[in-house]
């Protein structure tokens, strides 16, 4: 059955992730297609938040979203992503929502904490909390990146997080792996071994397994009311 169906069928409620409206948001393009002449200039986090910036005053929005499967060039400049002997890997597993540092992180349905870290390669998460929540007879794991490192300090393996609930909150360029402020959130089917860390972006040879086992998370993307 489908997650969809699954949370339909359990009258679960489903949150915002992020205290956001329809209204301000705007889809953005990192992919190869976007010949945007400031797009083409980004190449560190100054330049990144110009761009963002000038787009969102061209369009009247304030907020950014998108990437679910999109295939970016951003990776480029991280040696992260671009191992030597490996695929490159340029597909994006979750979506991102652009915001200010500091926004809040509520999550979209019950849950526990399974684990959290803070992954320091440049280009990496930072800040990362794992949520595990049971639906059904089931399991599967939303996964939140580029966190503030404070919003680690209080948690704990287990702990219960209420839907709804304010658990984190959006890191800086500092602390969250070197970005613009932004949340990746991610759907995680099977989390198989992994701890306070998932890969959040694959190659084009890996792209059928994680598309399955990572599905749309705009499913637990609910915005406010206008």
């Amino acid at each position: 059955m489908k997650l969809q169906e699954v949370l339909l069928e359990n009258k679960i409620e489903i949150h915002p992730v992020l205290s956001i409206r329809e209204d301000q948001l705007c889809t953005l393009d990192f992919t190869s297609d976007n010949l945007d002449p400031q797009f083409l200039q980004v190449h560190d986090v100054e330049s990144m938040q110009a761009y963002l910036d000038g787009i969102y005053l061209s369009k009247g929005k304030s907020i950014g979203i998108g990437g679910y499967l999109e295939r970016r060039v951003l990776y480029k400049r991280f040696t992260h992503f671009n191992q030597e002997g490996l695929e490159e890997r340029d597909f994006h597993l979750g979506v991102d929502i652009w915001m200010p540092a500091g926004s809040e992180v509520f999550a979209p349905i019950p849950g526990r904490i399974h684990s959290f870290a803070i992954n320091d390669n440049k280009g990496d998460y930072g800040g990362t909390i794992i949520l595990e929540h049971k639906i059904y007879d089931d399991l599967v794991y939303t996964l939140y990146g580029h966190l503030s490192h404070l919003s680690l300090t209080d948690k704990s393996i287990g702990q219960t997080i209420e839907g709804g609930q304010n658990f984190a909150q959006l890191g800086d360029a500092s602390e969250n792996g070197g970005w613009a402020p932004h949340l990746h959130f991610q759907i995680i089917k099977d989390l198989q071994e992994w701890v306070g860390d998932y890969p959040g972006v694959c190659s084009e040879g890996d792209i059928n397994y994680y598309s399955s086992n990572c599905p749309n998370p705009m499913l637990l993307i609910k915005c406010t009311a206008k």
